[in-house]
């Protein structure tokens, strides 16, 4: 009698540790510095794909009310309907679609993010995961650090000021940047 081979899968499934979790942007101010911020209340999920890391899935969500930039007139106006408009859009989310291992070994990871109820494709340019380790605690982890650029306009994100000067007060482009520890389920 003989038996069919079962695949083994080397699937696992992480969740993010909202304590060691970090959701950083920066973006031009007058069109001579960087304004950055970051979201303090990020959570999610990462199934890990072990064998072929290229079928792993990803989904994050961050509630936009978290966001902090070291100045409360600056983030009660990004928390407004001239921004984020955190009471009709509580969350920023992110979902995976499909990831791509580049030549230098970083991760592709396209997926659709979501700002004000606007979702838009975007790709992360990811490092990590890094290899497993124990906490302290008796935890399993792992980290990873990824960052894109998006168009804030293309999200809705359309306010600004036109400057004395010449010029804008906030600038279109803003850099994205994850920092995330998992924890094995």
């Amino acid at each position: 009698m003989s038996t069919l081979a079962i695949p083994q899968t080397s699937t696992t499934t992480w969740n993010i540790d909202p304590a060691h979790a970090s959701a950083e942007f920066k973006v031009k101010h007058m069109m001579i510095a960087h304004v950055k911020g970051h979201f303090s209340k990020v959570t999610g999920v990462l199934v890990h794909d072990e064998s072929d890391r290229t079928k792993s899935r990803v989904e994050a969500t961050i509630e936009a009310a978290s966001i902090e930039t070291r100045e409360s007139q600056r983030d009660a106006h990004l928390k407004s309907a001239d921004f984020l408009h955190v009471e009709k859009f509580p969350t920023l989310s992110f979902k995976s679609i499909d990831i791509n291992v580049a030549d230098d070994g970083e991760l592709k990871v396209q997926g659709d993010l979501t700002i004000r109820g606007v979702t838009r494709k975007v790709t992360f340019a990811v490092e990590g995961p890094t290899p497993p380790t124990k906490d302290p605690w008796g935890n399993t982890r792992i980290a990873v650090s990824a960052t894109t650029k998006i168009n804030r306009k293309d999200f809705g994100l359309t306010w600004n000021a036109a400057l004395e000067t010449g010029g804008i007060l906030v600038g279109d482009e803003v850099t994205i940047t994850l920092d995330v520890e998992f924890i094995r389920a």
